[in-house]
């Protein structure tokens, strides 16, 4: 694959999340048909399935290049995966020839996101189910991936909800699901192929595609998949602050925050109401009780006279 693969995967996959967040707040709740923001929607739409059809063109391209490679080599492994990747190619492209059918003719939307769900799944069982070798270091990075996989495969599923609000948010998940992937991707590469993984661990490549990190010891494999789970925490973190502001600016431009403002009444005359308010000590507290005892034991005719 190679460091140039795995950028140019991140920097697709971050473009088409940063797309996708921008798109969400383009959506009108109330009725896009006739709402300006609907043809914004539509652009967008279709700039994103351009998008998708060109990083999907290229994994499948790198995908039949590699395959073939690995015949060459004789590793099966390695071709087996290719087939894999292939497949999760030719879904995402699908999906976008179809995103641009429905905004072109009369489809139901509702296709569109089932085939991209069948995509996320199906990617999501390739990074589960890849174990070349077990001791690998790779294999961690591939089973933090399955955490912004997931959160694009809940998204969608939420957005299979007819509710506008709902998908929404649901477009907004998956877009920072897909950037948090580009920049794994990203670092992905730059641990892989620039050796800054951790030191005593070796890059060892069957054919291209097919490779895995040999560490020399065993405290070196638990340095390296520490290391591993730091740097993904870092970039959750930036997600976390990414997923903060896009909220704010949504909430802001969409009024999610101004409608409840009505519900709110202005303090002026409850503080007149306690403006008589006084605090009573322990004494005339304590005071006003043995009062009330006494006068119910007079009404109750067991008071004593002198």
């Amino acid at each position: 694959m190679g460091f140039l693969s795995y950028a140019i995967s991140g920097g697709g996959f971050a473009v088409i999340g940063i797309w996708e967040s921008l798109d969400s707040s383009n959506l009108d709740p109330t009725d896009p048909s006739s709402s300006p923001t609907s043809q914004i929607t539509t652009k967008s739409v279709g700039s994103s399935s351009i998008s998708v059809a060109l990083l999907s063109s290229l994994f499948i391209i790198n995908a039949i290049f590699s395959f073939f490679t690995s015949i060459g080599s004789h590793d099966r492994v390695g071709s087996m995966i290719q087939l894999q990747i292939l497949s999760i190619a030719i879904l995402f492209l699908l999906y976008a020839i179809l995103t641009y059918l429905v905004n072109s003719i009369t489809l139901p939307s509702l296709i569109t996101s089932l085939v991209l769900l069948f995509g996320f799944i199906e990617e999501f069982l390739m990074f589960y189910l890849q174990k070349k070798d077990t001791s690998g270091i790779e294999n961690r990075y591939y089973d933090l991936m399955l955490v912004p996989i997931a959160i694009c495969v809940f998204s969608t599923v939420f957005e299979l909800r007819s509710d506008s609000n709902t998908q929404r948010f649901a477009k907004l998940g998956r877009g920072i699901g897909l950037i948090l992937q580009g920049t794994w991707f990203l670092q992905m590469g730059v641990s892989f192929f620039t050796g800054l993984i951790t030191n005593n661990c070796t890059f060892h490549e069957k054919s291209r595609g097919n490779f895995t990190i040999k560490c020399r010891g065993h405290s070196d494999y638990h340095r390296a998949k520490a290391i591993a789970t730091l740097q993904f925490n870092c970039h959750l973190a930036l997600m976390v602050v990414l997923a903060t502001g896009l909220f704010s600016v949504l909430a802001n431009k969409k009024g999610f925050t101004r409608q409840d403002h009505d519900k709110y009444r202005p303090l002026g005359a409850e503080m007149e109401n306690l403006s008589n308010f006084t605090l009573d000590s322990d004494e005339e507290e304590k005071f006003r009780e043995e009062s009330h005892v006494v006068k119910e034991a007079g009404i109750n005719g067991i008071c004593s006279h002198d």
